[in-house]
C-alpha cells in the first residue's frame, strides 16, 4: 500500500497544509480517508479528479468532509458527463449533511453523484483492501479506519480523545496515523482530541511499528507534539506533512 498525505492541518488549513485527507492506494485502487477543507485543490497533486474509487469519512466536521461539496461540483459538472457515482461512506445522515452544506434540497441531494453508505463499526472490502471500523471518542459519532493489505496494515485514528477501541484497532499495526490536536499540560479536554503524549501512549499500547502525527492545528507547536510522543513511545515518531509518503 501507499500513503499520502494530502492534507494534515487540524481544525482549519494551515499556510503549508488543507485540512485532513490521507489517499490510500494498491494495486490501481485508490481510496481517499477524509476530504476536508482544502484538500481538493491538494489531491489533483497526486491523483486525477475522477481517478478516486471510494471515499471515507471519519465524521461530519468540516475539517474532514466539507470539500466533498467542491468535489461534487466537479464531477456533477464534468464537461465530458457525470461519471458514475463514487462510493461514500461515512456517519449517518452523512448525504443529508453535505446537502444542507450546499444548500440543496436533501432529497435527492447529492445521491446522483456519490453513492452513500452508512458506516457500522465492523469490517468490509474495498476493491483490494480490507477495511476495519471502530468507534473513537469524539463528540460527534466518528469512526477510526484499519486498512489491510497482502498482510500489511495502516490504522488512521480520525478525531478522537482517549479510546481503548483505537489502541485495539490499531494493534500490532505497522503504521499509524494519529491525530494530536493538543498540547500535554495546556488543554484537558480527553473526550475531543489527544496531545502528542497522548498520542504516544496509544502507540506503545498497541505495539505499532511507526507512529505518524497528524490533525496538529496551527496554534499547536508539531515539535512539542513529536518530542511529547516519542517520549513514551520506543519506535520512530514523526509529523504528517503535505505530500509525504509512506510505503506499508
Amino acid at each position: 500500500m501507499k500513503l499520502t498525505v494530502v492534507g494534515c492541518s487540524g481544525s482549519f488549513p494551515s499556510a503549508e497544509s488543507p485540512c485532513s485527507s490521507y489517499l490510500v492506494e494498491a494495486d490501481g485502487y485508490r481510496v481517499l480517508l477524509d476530504l476536508g477543507n482544502g484538500a481538493l485543490g491538494a489531491l489533483q497533486k497526486y491523483a486525477g479528479l475522477y481517478e478516486i474509487d471510494a471515499i471515507l469519512l471519519s465524521h461530519l466536521h468540516a475539517d474532514h468532509c466539507i470539500d466533498l461539496c467542491a468535489y461534487w461540483v466537479a464531477r456533477n459538472y464534468r464537461l465530458e458527463g457525470c461519471p458514475d457515482p463514487v462510493p461514500v461512506y461515512g456517519p449517518e445522515g452523512t448525504a443529508e449533511r453535505l446537502a444542507r452544506a450546499y444548500d440543496m434540497p436533501e432529497q435527492p441531494g447529492m445521491t446522483e453523484v456519490f453513492d452513500f453508505h452508512t458506516l457500522t463499526e465492523g469490517s468490509f472490502v474495498l476493491g483490494p483492501l480490507r477495511v476495519t471500523v471502530a468507534r473513537v471518542n469524539h463528540p460527534v459519532e466518528a469512526f477510526a479506519f484499519r486498512i489491510e493489505h497482502e498482510g500489511r496494515s495502516l490504522v488512521y485514528s480520525g478525531d478522537t480523545g482517549e479510546s481503548p477501541e483505537l489502541v485495539e484497532l490499531a494493534r500490532g499495526t505497522e503504521l499509524f496515523l494519529c491525530e494530536a490536536a493538543y498540547t500535554d499540560g495546556k488543554e484537558t479536554f480527553s473526550a475531543v482530541h489527544l496531545n502528542g503524549r497522548e498520542a504516544g501512549q496509544h502507540a506503545a499500547a498497541a505495539g505499532v511499528g511507526r507512529l505518524v502525527l497528524t490533525h496538529i492545528p496551527p496554534w499547536t507547536d508539531p515539535e512539542v507534539n513529536r518530542r511529547d510522543a516519542a517520549a513514551v513511545f520506543p519506535g520512530p515518531v514523526e509529523l504528517a506533512r503535505p505530500g509525504a509518503v509512506y510505503q506499508v
